[in-house]
């Protein structure tokens, strides 16, 4: 299993590391880091606690903002 550093790593590379920090410090994506607690998503991933995960995601892309910073994640990942 890929660790959450790892992923993120993965993630980061191949010229998409820029847009992908963009898309972070947006306006949304300020607003979703204040609603998440970033340790217990690491520990969920860390676990493989897949429920928790899900839980997580769910809260996250239940939000106008959510749904916006998903898609513009996606758009870039498809480029």
């Amino acid at each position: 299993m890929q660790t959450f550093d790892g992923l993120a790593a993965d993630l980061l590379r191949g010229g998409r590391g820029g847009q992908l920090r963009a898309l972070a410090a947006s306006r949304d994506g300020e607003k979703l880091a204040g609603m998440v607690d970033a340790s217990a998503i690491e520990r969920a991933a860390a676990s493989g606690d897949s429920a928790a995960l899900r839980s997580l995601l769910a809260r996250v892309l239940s939000t106008d903002e959510g749904r916006r910073l998903a898609g513009e994640i996606r758009r870039v990942m498809e480029e």
